[in-house]
């Protein structure tokens, strides 16, 4: 288990990376002009920030709020409205979603970085969440009888007695060793152990702290992996430690009466003989502070926050809580408890999930419509409510909240910006909540006009679309390069926000489009003859009457360069990649990501900077 605050400083994909570098001299000016507006507290966050990384904090900082982000398909192609039917959610690529899988029965769960895995029932394993590296994507196959999740890496333990490891793998963590005599693993930050059928103990990764060098004997029955630190209980009953000890997290209490342990982030904890538990590390939030009593059966420890089960089924939380994770469902029946870094998971005696938390993932198939956004994700309901999940900071880490939408059940269309996040109102009026700034400097991109004579949104990097009854729009937010300031006129029908330019569609078919225009990407095709359209980063796509669909703008990964045919019916940009619903049910991607799942049953697309998301037309599945 591993409990890197990964909504502080994400990892980034080699794709990612390379957008930031690609902004280009006209990009780098504007921003520049921004930094001189609020130089001093600029200059103090990226302080702060060249301090974590001289400090050897193996995360990536994301490029700063100017960055370019892709954004959700037009209105025309998701709207509720002109859909028929409801389903589930799909995401692939950095996200991982799948709203219809708790509908499954499980027997082992394991929390790690935002992502999570389950063990089935008949040997296989499930993965949702945060799933950059591939984290949250197990190996296909049935004998795997133990899951562990880690920072950005996963290990799996096969019926053999071998392991298979996937996942961020620069220190080799994901590699485990050969052999078929293993009987238990362990993930931590970046690295794994894992126990040997001889009693001993063998580690791999990351070893800048010895933590992945665990003592030498064989007498060890447990262990467990924390962020820099690692654990490992004896046969007598007692407990040894190593690795990272900066605030005690690997010294662990005297005694031989132990039967459990646990390694959070820099606090661990383990359970005693009698039921009673024992804290120690890093308490900065009570999280190595248990609660009395002797009446407990398991435990875990999650980033900043601590569980443990009862005797009775029931179980107890204690620590950082500002998201809710360490305030676990009321009631028993509980076997399993897992911890990770803003949610936490229990495993029920009938083999059912629960979680709790921040964001936990979509559950059911009441969804119509959906929207991806830099890294968080919105879905509406056919209730009219809407849930969200994903990354709810900044790149500074600073909380923004936009993936926690708000109360009520009279939404009919939601957007997703870069960190600001929109929703209609049955009564014509936009709700906004997310980022309202750009490089600290106040742009109001969540902040939408007054009126309730709105009839669609978009949003932006960071500026944001509104379409009105009488055909005109708005736009607020970020207007650096005009992105925001639309043309006048009334005979607009539709709207898509990218990252520095804006598209419409006219009641003539015809497309008008600005903002930034490097690489074409504001200069759309002539032509009267298009239905829908869509801006991604840097690109454009427009989809013809005639089922076709043509693209414009920043090309490098072919992403502006649609396939052949005229048999599609909605489109969605991402950063370098493009999506694209087929009449038959299907989804295409070309460019820069990963391949979409395979079906006909599809009846929604959504393209986020780095994940798709996808409405699959289904009915719930009977409970066994």
């Amino acid at each position: 288990m591993v409990y890197q605050p990964e909504g502080k400083f994400w990892v980034l994909s080699s794709t990612a990376e390379r957008r930031c570098e690609n902004l280009g001299k006209h990009k780098k000016r504007r921003v520049a002009m921004a930094i001189a507006r609020s130089s001093v507290r600029v200059l103090a966050a990226w302080v702060g920030i060249l301090a974590i990384l001289i400090a050897g904090n193996s995360n990536v900082v994301r490029c700063h709020a100017t960055d370019p982000a892709p954004y959700p398909t037009t209105t025309d192609s998701n709207d509720p409205q002109t859909l028929s039917g409801q389903g589930s959610i799909i995401g692939w690529g950095d996200q991982r979603v799948d709203s219809t899988l708790f509908d499954a029965r499980f027997t082992a769960i394991a929390a790690g970085s935002s992502y999570s895995l389950a063990l089935k029932r008949d040997g296989s394993v499930a993965g949702w969440g945060l799933n950059q590296y591939g984290r949250a994507i197990p190996p296909d196959g049935n004998d795997f009888i133990a899951i562990a999740a880690g920072g950005a890496h996963s290990l799996a333990l096969k019926t053999d007695g071998s392991i298979v490891g996937w996942g961020y793998n620069e220190y080799g963590q994901a590699t485990p060793p050969d052999g078929d005599d293993f009987l238990a693993i362990a993930a931590g930050g970046l690295h794994s152990l894992a126990l040997k059928k001889d009693g001993s103990v063998v580690g791999w990764g990351h070893k800048v702290y010895r933590q992945a060098t665990p003592p030498v004997g064989n007498d060890f029955i447990a262990i467990a992996a924390g962020d820099s630190h690692s654990l490992a209980l004896k046969k007598n009953g007692s407990i040894v430690g190593w690795g990272s000890n900066a605030v005690g997290e690997a010294t662990p209490p005297t005694g031989n009466d132990f039967i459990a342990i646990a390694a959070g982030k820099t606090h661990s904890l383990a359970l005693r003989k009698d039921g009673s538990i024992v804290g120690w590390g890093d308490n900065e939030y009570g999280q190595a502070t248990p609660p009395d009593g002797n009446g407990f059966i398991a435990i875990a420890a999650g980033t900043f926050h601590s569980l443990a089960l009862k005797k009775d089924g029931s179980i107890v939380g204690w620590g950082y809580n500002e998201y809710g994770q360490a305030t676990p469902p009321v009631g028993d029946g509980f076997i399993a408890i897992a911890a990770g870094y803003q949610d936490s998971l229990a495993l029920k005696t009938d083999g059912s999930i629960v979680s709790w938390g921040l964001n936990p993932p979509p559950d059911g198939y009441d969804f119509i419509a959906i929207a991806a956004g830099n890294g968080h994700s919105l879905a509406l309901k056919t209730d009219g409510s809407i849930v969200g999940w994903g990354i709810n900071t900044g790149y500074s880490g600073s909380w923004l909240g936009q993936a926690i939408p708000p109360d009520g059940n009279d939404f009919i269309a939601i957007a997703a910006g870069n960190t600001h996040s929109l929703a209609l109102k049955r009564d014509g009026s936009i709700v906004g909540w997310g980022s309202n700034t750009v490089l600290l400097d106040w742009t109001g991109q969540a902040t939408p006009p007054d009126g309730n004579d709105f009839i669609a949104i978009a949003a932006g990097d960071s500026h944001s679309l509104a379409l009105k009854k009488d055909g005109s729009i708005a736009g607020w937010g970020w207007n650096d390069d005009r992105q925001a300031r639309p043309p006048t006129g009334n005979d607009f029908i539709a709207i898509a926000a990218g990252c520095f330019h804006s598209l419409a569609l006219k009641k003539d078919g015809s497309i008008v489009a600005w903002g930034d225009n490097i690489s074409g990407r504001a200069t759309p095709p002539a032509g009267n003859d298009f239905i829908a359209i869509a801006a991604g980063w840097a690109h454009s796509l427009a989809l013809k009457k005639d089922g076709s669909i043509v693209g414009w703008g920043f090309n490098k990964y072919g992403q502006a360069t649609p396939p052949d045919g005229n048999d599609f019916t909605a489109i969605a940009a991402g950063s370098t990649y493009s999506l694209a619903l087929k009449r038959d049910g299907s989804i295409v991607g070309w460019g820069a990501i990963a391949t979409p799942p395979a079906g006909n049953d599809f009846i929604a697309i959504a393209a986020g900077y780095s994940y798709g998301l996808a409405i699959r037309r289904t009915e719930p599945i009977p409970s066994p």
